[in-house]
């Protein structure tokens, strides 16, 4: 019985995924893609100041080069199509994919585009980059938190997890439509995996 039972633990331990590093200083060096089914850009206004209404955008692409020792130097840039976007209100969504808000078939594509990385924690940092979204680019500031890294369990490519948060005024992008009724300031946030290229 106790070899029986050794032999179980033994298997089980061989099938267990390897245990993943435990900050970011352990990644691996190198450039990393968006693993799209896996990240998710959402958006979050105050409507009438009652409550917080979030909108979804999947189907992100692009790409993180990054080295844990100068985490200065790394690059990201973020590609999110506009025509997926999702609310709880499908009249809202075709408003949003219009020429009323993003007008979706002239601008199909959001992109940020990264020009400063700082390092502000053990797991965190600031990361100043150029956002487009409906024709206009402006400068924004995003707050980075590392989540994971490791082998994705069934590719066991190296795999990096992040979380950015970041506001931005709508109306600078010539998206006012419904302010104040609907809040101009709108929290970003993107919860992104990145896999080694």
């Amino acid at each position: 019985m106790n070899n029986v039972f050794a032999l179980a633990v033994a298997m089980m331990a061989a099938a267990a995924p390897a245990a993943a590093p435990t900050g970011p200083d352990d990644i691996e060096s190198g450039t990393y893609v968006i693993d799209t089914k896996e990240t998710l850009v959402r958006y979050g206004v105050m409507h009438m100041g009652f409550s917080e209404f979030w909108g979804t955008f999947p189907g992100a692409t692009g790409s993180l080069v990054i080295d844990p020792k100068s985490i200065g130097s790394a690059k990201v840039e973020v590609s999110v199509p506009v025509v997926g976007v999702e609310t709880t209100n499908r009249e809202l969504n075709g408003e949003l994919f219009s020429d009323e808000f993003f007008d979706a078939e002239k601008y199909p594509v959001m992109k940020f585009v990264s020009i400063k990385v700082t390092r502000t924690g053990d797991k965190t940092a600031t990361i100043i980059g150029d956002l487009t979204m409906h024709g206009v680019t402006k400068e924004i500031r995003l707050r980075a938190t590392f989540i994971g890294a490791g082998p994705n369990y069934f590719t066991k490519v190296p795999t990096i997890g992040f979380r950015g948060e970041g506001i931005v005024k709508r109306s600078d992008f010539g998206l006012g439509k419904y302010v104040p009724i609907v809040s101009d300031e709108t929290t970003i946030t993107i919860s992104v995996a990145f896999e080694k290229k």
